[in-house]
């Protein structure tokens, strides 16, 4: 294992090679709370190449863990955070993890042998509080971080619906409810929720037949596609091996008459439930199946007591009909050692983030 370590301070600063253990650690207890940001969760968007940069303290407690992995022409050397859920992106960091000591960490030869002289994080969320201290930290040791939109995410705000009557609205659930009862007229209707010990082959080949038979096969180049590919059903089964994530992790599952018509594939953390990706089959479009997955799958979260559902960002349409808002803005940061490099990739990426006017150094 390839490994450097270097006292700044009262802080340990280690690059290391693959992800770290120390983000499961920190998964269970980080600043933004996102408890899915295991060591797993990251090594499956990375093919080769992951490291992790660790920051603790004089104890050995991880403070904060930063994994990168090749993007882009070899030759540039560039990196990014990676991961399963598309959009979100994240490093972690403790609560009690100041910006001082991440920009100690940050300006750390160490950080250097990890991160390379140009990482990404994004997209994003804008108000992760993780992301906001892991800027101000990275300003202060002189890098400069460029940024450049990256969408808008969309949320139902489930405590909400709670105080006003319920969700959906009578007249959607009624309108739901004969779009079941039309659906019946072609073979029984049956609903099969799969999550935690239930995960298997058998259930990533079914979401991928579903795939294979939609929209997403016959219209698109089927890159947004997240089970049709042998390559893509191994990823997930590497983070399905880590039992915590396959308990987070829920398909829902729509068949008709044996056939398995539509799916909701989510994340549920604690109390947000995160809406990853769903499909249906072209056959079955008419019969509006992708509909009632989709609220199937919010109605579980509602039952389940969860304060929201994120479904991300993009086509808002559908997501304002469920009863959707706009809930943050996503961001796509380029961090960037050198201040010459930096001006030249302002110009193609987003402009630098203006310093904060005072620092918290705790």
């Amino acid at each position: 294992m390839y490994e450097t370590r270097i006292a700044a301070g009262h802080l340990t600063v280690a690059a290391r090679t693959g992800a770290a253990p120390a983000l499961d650690v920190l998964a269970r207890r980080n600043l933004a709370g996102h408890g899915f940001l295991r060591s797993a969760w990251f090594a499956e968007g990375a093919v080769t190449g992951l490291r992790t940069l660790v920051v603790e303290d004089a104890a050995g407690t991880p403070l904060a863990a930063i994994p990168t992995a090749p993007f882009g022409p070899a030759i540039a050397g560039l990196r990014k955070v990676p991961g399963s859920y598309w959009p979100l992106r994240a490093a972690l960091v403790a609560p009690e993890c100041t910006s001082f000591e991440l920009a100690q960490a940050l300006g750390d030869p160490a950080a250097a042998a990890s991160l390379g002289a140009v990482w990404r994080l994004g997209p994003a969320r804008a108000d992760d509080p993780a992301t906001l201290r892991l800027v101000e930290a990275a300003q202060a040791a002189r890098w400069s971080i460029l940024s450049r939109p990256a969408g808008t995410g969309w949320v139902i705000d489930l405590n909400a619906a709670r105080r006003q009557g319920g969700w959906p609205r009578g007249s959607t659930a009624a309108r739901l409810a004969r779009i079941e009862r039309r659906l019946a007229s072609h073979g029984r209707v049956a609903w099969r929720v799969v999550r935690g010990a239930d995960w298997d082959d058998g259930v990533l080949e079914t979401l991928a037949d579903i795939e294979a038979a939609s929209w997403i096969a016959a219209k698109t180049d089927a890159s947004g596609a997240k089970f049709m590919t042998s390559h893509r059903r191994a990823a997930w089964r590497a983070v399905l091996a880590d039992p915590v994530l396959a308990g987070m992790l829920s398909a829902t599952i729509l068949t008709v008459a044996g056939r398995a018509a539509a799916f909701s594939f989510d994340l549920d953390d604690g109390p947000v439930r995160y809406g990853i990706a769903g499909s249906f089959r072209s056959d079955f479009a008419r019969s509006e199946v992708g509909k009632l997955a989709n609220h199937r799958a919010v109605t579980d979260a509602l039952e389940a007591g969860q304060s929201r559902v994120d479904l991300g960002a993009g086509d808002s349409g559908y997501k304002r009909a469920m009863g959707a808002e706009a809930g943050y803005e996503l961001a796509d940061l380029l961090f960037v050692r050198n201040a010459a490099p930096a001006r030249l990739l302002a110009r193609v990426w987003g402009a630098p983030l203006a310093p904060p006017q005072s620092r918290a150094h705790g």
